[in-house]
This record gives C-alpha cells, sequence and structure tokens, in this order.
C-alpha cells in the first residue's frame, strides 16, 4: 500500500485538476461566445462548446438519458480508480500520478455534467482544415493519465 503520504499527494493531485478544470471552464464561458474560436496559434484557438455526450461527442444525440448514464458510469470509475490507488503496494513511479490524473479528470466532467447537463469544452487544436474534437482540462489529464498507466506497464516488470 501507499505509504499515507504519498497517497495524499496523489488525491491532492486529483483535487488540483479537478479546482484548474473547472476555472479554466468558468473562465471559457464567461470569456467566450458560443462557438465563435479565439485564435491562440495557427494551430490553437480557444472555441466554447457543450458536450451532451461521451468523448468525440458520442450519443451527445441521445435525447438526455446519457447525461445519468454518463454520470453513473464516471462515478463508478472514480471509485474503482481510488480503491485502485489504496491498494498500490508500494510508490511505484507513475501509476498512482496516472490514475490520479485520470480520477480528477473524470470527477471534473462528472461535475459539469451533473450541475450542467453536459460538459464544457474550449480548447480546439487543428491543422489547417482539420480539427481534433474539442476539450478541457479534465479530457488532456485523462490522457495523460492513461498514457502513464501505460507507460507504467511497459517500464514495471511484474
Amino acid at each position: 500500500m501507499l505509504d499515507r503520504r504519498w497517497l495524499g499527494y496523489v488525491y491532492c493531485l486529483s483535487a488540483v485538476i479537478i479546482g484548474l478544470d473547472q476555472i479554466s471552464k468558468k473562465l471559457a464561458q464567461s470569456m467566450l461566445n458560443y462557438a465563435e474560436p479565439l485564435e491562440l496559434l495557427s494551430w490553437l484557438d480557444f472555441t466554447l462548446h457543450y458536450n451532451r455526450g461521451a468523448a468525440f461527442s458520442i450519443l451527445s444525440d441521445a435525447g438526455g438519458w446519457q447525461r445519468w448514464v454518463l454520470s453513473t458510469v464516471a462515478l463508478v470509475v472514480s471509485g474503482i480508480l481510488i480503491r485502485w490507488l489504496y491498494a498500490i503496494r508500494s510508490n511505484r513511479g507513475i501509476l498512482p500520478i496516472g490514475l490520479s490524473l485520470i480520477l480528477g479528470g473524470a470527477l471534473g466532467n462528472v461535475w459539469d455534467r451533473i450541475q450542467l447537463g453536459y460538459v464544457v469544452d474550449f480548447v480546439s487544436l487543428h491543422l489547417y482544415d482539420w480539427y481534433f474534437p474539442t476539450f478541457n482540462i479534465a479530457d488532456a489529464a485523462i490522457s495523460v493519465g492513461v498514457c502513464l498507466i501505460l507507460l507504467d506497464g511497459v517500464l514495471t516488470k511484474n
């Protein structure tokens, strides 16, 4: 099991991700007009979008039931992640950090989904006319967390 201090650090990291995510979403909602890009760089815009579905807006037109199903799934996964973090046997490198990033991202997005009925997205990456789906800090934390877990799996010999 992780020592209590290390466990506190990883839970703190999740809380920081939630806080940064929520603050950035509030700023985006107050400073951006819906679907009007604010160009920062030739390949980066801030564009406010509301995602009523899952990743890449899957199920966004499903009629409303997806709000509660996706919220329930995110809360169940968050519970599993909390249990997994608690059960880790040692201060194993990057695995706890990856899990913590996923936990913070999942809870940041579920907060939006429960409170607003949608997830606030605003970061838009693109190359000429090709656009990556708009995302937020929670989504980025989840993606980095998954990469860290995969990297831990490659680097750790069990």
